[in-house]
């Protein structure tokens, strides 16, 4: 499994947070399991290959970490989404932006222009080129708005 494989699937989990009462823990024991991932196969090629050690360790990273921090995610996003209400951003694209917000504000050993064009990406498969374009417009901003200067070399 690839790093932008496991960032889609923390990205598909970040989403599915917003639909269900478990923690982000439950969430990613239950869904990570060979078992599980064995189902999911048979429907979508992004679950043909499981995890290895370091891939989960990052998909859980990201997920546990957007369930924590959700709420100052919303709020980054409300901020830079300007002229948009939070209700009106699609959830897909929302649970993009939060992955990468978290993955920019906390995991800084990967560089921020790879996370933004991996969710640039990401969100290409699920958006429309208006969102992806408003995705794209927000993620720089914050970037360059909240994250310290020497991150921008």
């Amino acid at each position: 499994m690839t790093r932008s494989t496991a960032r889609e699937i923390a990205i598909r989990l970040a989403y599915e947070l917003g639909y269900t009462n478990e923690s982000a823990q439950e969430l990613l024991d239950r869904f990570l399991t060979p078992e599980h991932f064995a189902e999911l196969m048979q429907e979508d090629e992004l679950y043909s290959s499981y995890p290895d050690e370091k891939q989960e360790a990052y998909l859980r990273a990201l997920v546990t970490g957007v369930g924590a921090h959700g709420a100052e995610l919303d709020g980054y996003i409300e901020k830079y989404a300007i002229g948009w209400q939070f209700a009106r951003i699609p959830r897909v694209a929302a649970a993009i932006m939060r992955v990468a917000m978290y993955e920019l504000l906390y995991m800084p050993e990967t560089p921020a222009a790879v996370v933004i064009n991996e969710a640039v990406k990401i969100a290409k498969h699920y958006e429309d080129d208006k969102v992806v374009s408003f995705l794209n417009g927000i993620l720089g901003s914050f970037y360059r708005g909240e994250l310290p200067e020497e991150a921008h070399k």
